[in-house]
C-alpha cells in the first residue's frame, strides 16, 4: 500500500511556502536610517501606521521622546528587533519636553535588542552614517541619527 495522502500533502506544504501571508514579515526601517529624514517625519508615519503608541512611554530631561510599539506591530533596523522608537525635533509640539535642557537639535532613532558590537558591524556595513550606543551592554542598544 502507497502512502500517497501523505505524498499529496508533503507537495501541497511545500509548494505553498511561498504564499505566507505579508503579515508574517517584519517591517524593516533600515532605509530610514541613512539619516535624511526629520523626526517629526520619522515618528508621524510611525504612529500613523500604527507601529507605534501615539503618547511616549518615557521623555528624558534632554526632551528625547521614547515611543512604544503597538502591541503585535513587528519592525527592524538592520535584521534586529526594535524595543522603542526615539525621537525630539526642538519647537515642534509633537514630542513633550523634559524637564532639562533640551537638545539643541533634531534627533531620531530607535533601541534595538541586540548587542552593540553587533549592531555597529552591520551599520557600517549599509553605509549608514547613525551613531550606535550601547544602552545595557550586550541587551539593549541605540541607533541614534542627528543633524
Amino acid at each position: 500500500m502507497e502512502p500517497r495522502p501523505f505524498r499529496v500533502l508533503a507537495a501541497l506544504l511545500v509548494s505553498s511556502v511561498g504564499f505566507c501571508p505579508a503579515a508574517s514579515h517584519a517591517y524593516a526601517l533600515d532605509d530610514q536610517f541613512d539619516c535624511q529624514a526629520r523626526p517629526h517625519a520619522f515618528i508621524t508615519k510611525l504612529i500613523d501606521d500604527k507601529y507605534i503608541e501615539s503618547n511616549p512611554m518615557r521623555v528624558d530631561k534632554n526632551s528625547v521622546n521614547a515611543f512604544r510599539p503597538v502591541h503585535g506591530s513587528d519592525m527592524t533596523v538592520f535584521g534586529f528587533r526594535v524595543y522603542a522608537v526615539l525621537g525630539y525635533e526642538p519647537d515642534d509640539g509633537m514630542f513633550k519636553k523634559g524637564r532639562g535642557q533640551a537638545l539643541a537639535g533634531p534627533l531620531y532613532g530607535v533601541v534595538l535588542s541586540a548587542p552593540s558590537e553587533s549592531v555597529e558591524t552591520r551599520v557600517r556595513a549599509a553605509g549608514s552614517t547613525a551613531k550606535v550606543h550601547s544602552v545595557i551592554p550586550l541587551l539593549l542598544t541605540a541607533v541614534i541619527c542627528t543633524d
